[in-house]
């Protein structure tokens, strides 16, 4: 594998810097069923992008407002901001700041 500049490419976290350090030592190999898996892990991905259900919500403007603006920062549609909010929360993903 082709060694990663560290100059070039700061990770963005711990657990990022260990996978590149993990590539780095050559202990990444690859797949037998390489096909298979690109499969599996293209169906997982659809699966969790499709979104299916509909809902309406009601928000006080203030906070619908402040979600725009935070959307816009992110460079996402706000509904998106909020479904991904949602499925943080409930995969326990979503930490509080600091």
């Amino acid at each position: 594998m082709n060694k990663i500049s560290k100059k070039s490419f700061k990770p963005i976290d711990q657990e990022e810097k260990d996978l590149m350090e993990s590539i780095e030592r050559d202990e990444w190999q690859s797949v037998k069923n390489l096909n298979q898996e690109r499969k599996k892990a293209l169906e997982a991905a659809r699966n969790t992008l499709k979104k299916d259900k509909r809902i309406n919500l009601r928000l006080s403007q203030k906070d619908y407002h402040l979600l725009q603006i935070k959307a816009i920062e992110e460079g996402i549609p706000y509904q998106t901001l909020i479904s991904s909010l949602v499925h943080k929360y409930l995969n326990g993903s979503l930490t509080p700041r600091s």
